[in-house]
């Protein structure tokens, strides 16, 4: 029988308290805390008395003062091989399942499932378990294998810059010393090969993101943004799979070009596969494109310049192209017309309103007309999103650069006295990873949501030949020595999402979701 004051505090919660509960009746805790029982999820690792003696008394994990709370640097795996606690993750099943049923709970937490794109191949994964596995099998277990995972695991700055969008969110759960514990779980459990972070805070990244990841052996590259803002994007890829050939980093900031005078960056590797010495290397870019919905203007520049260095890594000796991946948060929806350009590799923006390229804008701002040509040719950048000039390097000559400077000069008059062209061009054949949308009832599936919206503006493209009928994003037949999407972990409808409250969560702790995917390189 419990006291009478612990009574009426059991009242408050509903629910019963058991013996190892009561250590948690004062203030600080209960409005931080919650119980199974009386909610489906729990914020925190929960105790259980039935793990526990009734004389048991648990460890001084709480401090009193509640702005001591920030200071707090729990650690999850610290607590994951003691029975006396409970921690939700993701569930990744192994076996297929049906697309339609993506959205299934418990305690809380939404699952989400492998969808295999080749149906051929989740029958073969179960055939090479056996012994008398046929050697077309064989063939297709010897091709080389691997995930790929684009995560914008939200700045902890630009969070604390931006603490409207997450009114939704109890304080505790926005801690950074809360949310990293979370990520770098997401990370470990998806295990994929390649990682592509954006808004990767530079302290953070310093002293514990790369760290941690190569503890885990993952070699990491990183490139922050210019200007104040202390984030920017990073690539780790596994060095049991992959060898770095080269980094390449791309800053959009140009200081005598006024159009670009925002401080977003990308970053594009080119890896090549361990023991598989003939197989071609593989290109893989990372950016976190402007927000701004009211320039679109910007949003096309930034995109032309990542796509001109992707051209210039992705060629080789031979003349051939390598297989390329194009991860990010491109702040554009399906169906934009920057996506659209993306994705068909054209885009004729004659009458295009800069409001409208990104698909995010609703109010009439934004209404200007894209100008023609978008960026001026002293960017050095075709409509083609190749490099027009040799890129200038940070070593040279004061005489060279004013030669540079009279071509570039002479350029722009000869430019300006022919008729100019409004069509971009790029000469990848591209394919998103995702198809947008679920395949029964064409509910948008979103990959962000906060207290303003939900939607899609994360993305995987890869490079594929695409058939000449519409298929499902995925089934596009695979170019020799290119990629083939093997299968995608399945994203969720903002429905789904505030069944646990949006994003973050206590589970989940960023405003995005992360993708992974994973492709096989065709021989």
């Amino acid at each position: 029988m419990l006291p009478y004051h612990l009574q009426s505090l059991g009242r408050d919660r509903i629910t019963p308290w058991d013996i190892s509960q009561r250590f948690c009746w004062n203030r600080h805790i209960s409005s931080y805390m919650r119980w199974p029982g009386n909610y489906s999820w729990a914020p925190y690792p929960y105790f259980s008395s039935q793990h526990c003696p009734v004389n048991w008394r648990p460890p001084c994990l709480f401090l009193p003062n509640r702005n001591q709370f920030q200071h707090w640097n729990w650690r999850p795996d610290n607590f994951a091989h003691t029975s006396l606690f409970h921690l939700s993750s993701y569930v990744m099943d192994s076996e297929g399942d049906k697309p339609s049923s993506k959205r299934q709970k418990t305690q809380g937490v939404i699952k989400r499932h492998w969808e295999y794109l080749c149906h051929h191949n989740k029958e073969n994964m179960k055939i090479l378990g056996d012994k008398h596995v046929d050697q077309k099998y064989k063939d297709e277990k010897e091709k080389f294998e691997f995930s790929v995972m684009s995560y914008n695991i939200l700045s902890q700055d630009l969070l604390e810059d931006n603490s409207y969008l997450y009114r939704h969110c109890r304080k505790p759960v926005l801690i950074w010393g809360f949310r990293f514990p979370n990520i770098l779980r997401e990370i470990k459990h998806m295990d994929a090969d390649i990682l592509c972070l954006q808004e990767v805070q530079e302290d953070h990244y310093r002293k514990e993101i790369k760290p941690n990841l190569e503890s885990l052996g993952y070699h990491c590259e990183y490139k922050m943004r210019t200007g104040r803002k202390p984030d920017g994007c990073a690539i780790c890829f596994k060095c049991s799979k992959f060898t770095l050939l080269s980094a390449n980093p791309v800053e959009f900031y140009r200081r005598d070009i006024p159009l670009l005078d925002r401080d977003n960056v990308g970053l594009v590797l080119l890896l090549q596969p361990k023991f598989h010495c003939t197989v071609s290397p593989i290109c893989v870019a990372n950016t976190h494109l402007l927000y701004n919905p009211r320039r679109g203007d910007i949003k096309l520049t930034q995109l032309a310049m990542l796509l001109a260095e992707i051209s210039s890594v992705a060629h080789q000796k031979d003349g051939t192209v390598c297989p390329i991946i194009i991860c990010g948060d491109f702040n554009s929806v399906p169906g934009s017309p920057l996506y659209s350009f993306i994705k068909e590799g054209k885009l004729n923006y004659e009458g295009l309103a800069i409001g409208k390229v990104s698909g995010q804008e609703q109010s009439p701002r934004g209404q200007r007309i894209l100008s023609i040509p978008i960026w001026p040719p002293s960017l050095g950048i075709s409509q083609n999103c190749v490099y027009e000039i040799p890129q200038v390097t940070r070593v040279e000559k004061a005489e060279e650069d004013d030669v540079t400077q009279k071509h570039l000069e002479k350029t722009e008059v000869l430019v300006a006295a022919k008729k100019l062209s409004s069509n971009l061009h790029h000469h990848f054949s591209l394919s998103s990873v995702y198809s947008h949308y679920l395949p029964n009832t064409g509910i948008p599936e979103v990959t962000t949501c906060h207290s303003k919206n939900a939607v899609t503006v994360d993305y995987i493209f890869y490079s594929t030949e695409k058939e000449a009928i519409n298929t499902q994003q995925g089934t596009e037949v695979a170019l020799v020595g290119g990629l083939k999407l093997l299968g995608r972990l399945s994203l969720l409808t903002e429905e789904d999402l505030w069944t646990v409250n949006g994003l973050p969560n206590e589970n989940n702790s960023s405003d995005h979701l992360p993708l992974l995917a994973k492709f096989r390189l065709e021989l």
